[in-house]
């Protein structure tokens, strides 16, 4: 008998109050829309790092302060050798001082060039490349130091956008007249 009454509760709920009574919609297991609550939106994910970022970021750094992928593109066969030296002094200055704001380097072996040195000083073998006559076998315990190498010390480089788009080193430009 419940279920006649259910029906003529339903029929006359949607009839004259324009959704069905709370009673029946309990009994059911249905709920009312209006008593749903939307699910929150997903977070967005994280942006995942990748290794080229920091790279690419750097090659932005050094575009936008002494354009320096300009120069390194730029045909320079054409021009003489006062006017390239001359295009590089800027370049050069430009460029220090970009990595000098977000890097600081110092060498991998703290030594004087041209004196002895103890490759054990590198602190692994990715800080020596043995240059010269090299004998075949097991490397060398020692040489004669020919440049100090260089490791960086320190990297902080800028946050970047979510949205940030790396692989854009430098954006076009576009003239309004």
């Amino acid at each position: 008998m419940s279920r006649i009454s259910n029906a003529f509760s339903s029929f006359f709920g949607i009839l004259f109050g324009g959704e069905l009574p709370s009673s029946v919609a309990a009994a059911y297991g249905y709920v009312k829309a209006k008593d749903v609550k939307p699910a929150p939106p997903p977070p967005p994910p994280a942006p995942v790092a990748r290794p080229a970022d920091g790279a690419l970021q750097l090659l932005g750094i050094l575009q936008r302060d002494a354009r320096l992928i300009d120069f390194l593109m730029e045909d320079i066969a054409a021009y003489s050798d006062d006017q390239v030296g001359a295009a590089v002094r800027p370049l050069h200055e430009h460029s220090r001082a970009a990595l000098a704001k977000y890097v600081r380097f110092g060498p991998v072996i703290d030594g004087v060039e041209g004196t002895v040195a103890k490759a054990s000083a590198a602190g692994g073998a990715q800080g020596v490349k043995f240059v010269g006559n090299v004998p075949a076998g097991p490397p060398p315990k020692e040489g004669t130091l020919r440049h100090r190498g260089w490791k960086a010390q320190s990297i902080e480089l800028p946050q970047v956008g979510g949205k940030q788009d790396l692989t854009i080193v430098a954006p076009a430009e576009i003239e309004i007249e």
